[in-house]
């Protein structure tokens, strides 16, 4: 999986379609009072092969929000489901690779010691999800689609709270916290149980 990029202009994603609570996956009005909403942004319309691709992110949204150790609170984030070519462009104009990769991370920028008012919502920041990778590697490594894209979200959800995967220990406690959320969802290790330096044939980092 990639590494979260720099921090990136909102405009990076453009075209709105579904504003969804992390809740229960109902379509919601802006004050919802769900723990935290997620913003499905259809850049790439061609997503059947993961079914409902809306529901299946904002049910790896809610499953985020449930780990009572993240204390995530009153937030928003956004999620687009992109190409291969729109992720492409994005990597190279904030990473210098000029490829697609399955999942970048934008974290939204705060100013030091700011904090949103009151009844205001935490802003995390931004996924983008590359539609052709994501279903290559499900296909490549015998995976649910729709697990797979659940968990690319899980990952991207918690670069945007602050987790990396830069060293050993670090990507270990991001595994595992990925590990537990997931099975509270049902879905199997997608580490497959295989040590660190193994692992990524599962889930690539």
């Amino acid at each position: 999986m990639t590494k979260r990029p720099p921090k990136a202009p909102r405009a990076a994603l453009a075209r709105l379609s579904a504003r969804i609570t992390a809740e229960d996956g109902a379509a919601e009005p802006p004050e919802s009072s769900a723990a935290l909403i997620v913003d499905v942004v259809w850049d790439d319309a061609d997503w059947l092969a993961f079914g409902d691709a809306s529901i299946a992110v904002t049910e790896a949204a809610a499953a985020v929000s449930r780990c009572a150790e993240l204390a995530i609170g009153h937030a928003e984030a956004a999620v687009a489901l992109a190409s291969d070519a729109e992720v492409r462009a994005l990597n190279a104009a904030y990473r210098g690779k000029p490829k697609p990769t399955n999942v970048l991370s934008f974290p939204a920028f705060v100013s030091p010691g700011s904090r949103p008012a009151p009844g205001e919502r935490r802003m995390l920041g931004d996924i983008i999800l590359a539609r052709e990778t994501v279903l290559h590697e499900a296909a490549e490594q015998g995976l649910s689609p729709r697990h797979h894209l659940q968990h690319l979200v899980v990952h991207g959800l918690l670069h945007l709270l602050g987790y990396d995967h830069d060293n050993e220990p670090d990507a270990r406690a991001m595994e595992a916290l990925e590990v537990r959320i997931l099975a509270g969802m049902g879905i199997p290790d997608p580490y497959g149980g295989l040590p660190l330096e193994t692992g990524e044939t599962k889930a690539q980092r």
